[in-house]
């Protein structure tokens, strides 16, 4: 027997395995990929560019620009703008969730992921998980910088605890449907062009800025429906500790619900595309 024959025998033997590996599980891949994303903002720190900068330049703009006009003094407009700046900021940057897949897609990463012995959603899984801590950052930023101009939350720490978390778990459900755009559109460009053309007339057509008592009866009726909107008044009322159940109650069902509906789509074209 040659040498080569020898090392090759060796080397055949030394990476046989006679059990085959568990296969890991949904969670533990799930937060395996949740990593690779706080590890891609790690290594590309500009995707928190909008992330910092976004409410800053609104509420700052917003505040002392028509907080007098609107309520009569700053102070008094920033307790009702700040709320809504911070879910105004949260849902824009639900865009990201679609952008970054569609990314991933045309660089042929996920055809990789496909190939691999894991349970299916996991990517998509782990990329919304990791989306989750960007939301948080905007989060703090947004709150913190409400704090330092005046903003005074009457619900204390847990009020603003529970409007965030509340604000997070719609923010989670709604990525769900740029994760369907990520998947349907060509070019990460794309995604983003179309995502902030559903999202404008959603955030600026709301009660964000204003009273919809002031409107039009034809845009109250649009705001009034807008699921924005609701959310708006269950996240003012919780950080205001004045949070009515069927607000609240509201939003975790439209949370539930675009779960249900777009989560399976979204895992159906997945699974489906060539």
């Amino acid at each position: 027997m040659s040498a080569v024959d020898i090392s090759t025998t060796t080397l055949r033997e030394a990476v046989a395995l006679d059990d085959r590996p568990a296969r890991p599980s949904a969670v533990a891949t799930s937060l395996t990929f949740g990593w690779r994303a706080l590890l891609k903002i790690k290594h590309v720190p500009e995707q928190l560019f909008d992330v910092l900068v976004s409410p800053v330049i609104f509420t700052l703009m917003f505040t002392y620009l028509f907080g007098g006009a609107i309520a009569g003094s700053t102070d008094a407009y920033i307790q009702f703008l700040l709320p809504g700046i911070l879910v105004q900021t949260i849902i824009i940057v639900t865009v990201y969730t679609g952008y970054t897949l569609n990314t991933d897609i045309t660089k042929g990463v996920f055809d990789r992921f496909r190939s691999l012995p894991i349970w299916r959603p996991a990517p998509i899984v782990g990329a919304l998980l990791g989306d989750t801590v960007r939301y948080t950052i905007a989060s703090v930023m947004c709150i913190g910088l409400g704090l330092i101009i005046g903003f005074r939350p009457d619900g204390g720490v847990l009020g603003v605890v529970a409007g965030v978390a509340l604000l997070l778990v719609f923010a989670f459900a709604l990525s769900w449907i740029f994760t369907i755009l990520g998947l349907l559109l060509r070019t990460p460009n794309a995604v983003m062009g179309v995502s902030m053309m559903v999202l404008m007339p959603l955030t600026f057509a709301s009660n964000i800025f204003v009273d919809p008592s002031t409107m039009p009866s034809g845009l109250q009726t649009f705001v009034d429906l807008n699921p924005v909107s609701h959310l708006v008044t269950a996240v003012r009322g919780l950080m205001a500790g004045s949070a009515g159940w069927g607000d609240v109650t509201t939003v975790l069902i439209s949370a539930v619900v675009m779960t249900a509906v777009f989560a399976p789509i979204t895992m159906y074209l997945y699974r489906n595309r060539h």
